[in-house]
């Protein structure tokens, strides 16, 4: 299907006048003011990214730039970038949830093997679309999404397909989220939710979405729950027949990716541990991890991801130390430096923004003079 993305209004006056503002070279980040409840601070900040401000031109490679952490994008056949692609997201930040509302044009989207190889993102994620159409093909499977129905995806896994000009809510949630739950989801991947509680869930999803600006913070944890029960309990009523069945490397990655879970501030935790409590070698440890850059950089982005998460909350009042040393540091300078290199930011900033109730998203380096990406937002997920 090749449908021809919505272009940008008029071109820009090239005739010199000085009374005309200069566009800037890459969308700005402008936080959507939320309203506030009697009159306290609103417990979300949402993000936004768009293209719109661009010339038509610099549209596509602007969005191409943002969505570079989570997936390649390309443009449909024979439809030039110098047609414009007025593309935008808001997303608002939950805790152990992400949700991203997206409008774009028509475009195909990758998410290879090479890309996972450095790729912190192993997140489970919905898909709800509100108008458009999708198809994603995984293990050579395809799952056709419509307005008005739920996609179940991994992004631990490759996947590729291409969209019309579509509306959508996306939901990320990481890979921890579901730690506990991998008997029912260990095989759902890329499934298309149907049936009566899916319904429900498109239904509390919509519900959601016009009140995230008005939400307190003590709402957002129990909605959190409420997502992720709502989620499994669908993706177990919607699973395929042929979901059971012997042992695979995606079982086998969900049982290594449990048992980290579970012991992740343990000292006892290293590859012979892990071999030995999922029952394979070392050597076939290391092959399942090698797309996310091995086995101990996987260990160390989770604690650097929940040490992040720990200075996010305004109720934990361990010291940085503290939450260093869970995270496996013995000093605190080299946990400074490893979480700053992370995340573009210092823990204290982390923890004095937390006090303040005003939280501060990551930076990736590559992303530090523009912006940040969407890989920048769920980055800051945590379970």
């Amino acid at each position: 299907m090749r449908d021809r993305p919505t272009g940008s209004g008029s071109e820009a006056d090239q005739g010199g006048d000085a009374t005309q503002p200069e566009r800037r070279r890459w969308p700005r980040e402008a936080p959507v003011q939320p309203i506030s409840r009697s009159g306290a601070p609103a417990a979300l900040t949402p993000l936004h990214f768009s293209t719109g401000e661009l010339q038509p031109a610099e549209q596509f490679q602007a969005w191409r730039a943002h969505m570079a952490p989570l997936v390649e994008v390309r443009l449909p056949d024979s439809v030039p970038s110098e047609n414009g692609f007025v593309a935008e997201q808001t997303a608002w930040h939950c805790g152990s949830l992400l949700i991203v509302q997206q409008r774009a044009p028509g475009h195909s989207y990758l998410r290879p093997q090479a890309m996972l190889r450095a790729s912190p993102i192993d997140h489970w994620y919905v898909e709800l679309l509100r108008s458009g159409m999708t198809w994603t093909e995984v293990d050579r499977r395809v799952g056709e999404n419509g307005p008005g129905r739920l996609a179940f995806r991994s992004l631990a896994y490759p996947f590729r397909g291409r969209a019309t000009a579509a509306d959508a809510v996306l939901l990320f949630m990481p890979y921890e989220l579901f730690a506990d739950d991998i008997a029912v989801l260990g095989e759902a991947n890329n499934l298309v939710l149907s049936g009566n509680l899916a319904d429900l869930l498109i239904t509390y999803i919509e519900g959601i979405v016009p009140r995230l600006a008005r939400l307190t913070a003590e709402e957002i944890p129990r909605i959190v729950h409420t997502v992720h029960d709502m989620v499994v309990a669908c993706v177990a009523s919607s699973a395929r027949p042929d979901a059971a069945g012997p042992q695979t490397n995606k079982g086998m990655m969900e049982r290594a990716h449990r048992h980290i879970h579970l012991n992740l501030h343990s000292a006892e935790l290293t590859p012979d541990s892990i071999a030995r409590a999922i029952g394979i070698s070392r050597t076939r440890l290391y092959q399942l991890f090698e797309a996310s850059g091995g086995v101990l950089n996987y260990i160390r982005r989770r604690r650097l991801q929940q040490a992040y998460a720990a200075l996010s909350d305004p109720t934990d009042h361990r010291p940085i130390a503290e939450i260093a040393e869970a995270a496996g540091f013995d000093v605190a300078a080299n946990f400074t430096r490893a979480f700053s290199h992370e995340f573009g930011v210092s823990p204290r900033e982390i923890r004095k923004a937390a006090a303040t109730e005003r939280p501060v998203a990551p930076v990736a380096p590559a992303g530090r003079h523009r912006g940040s990406t969407i890989g920048d937002w769920l980055k800051a997920l945590g379970s």
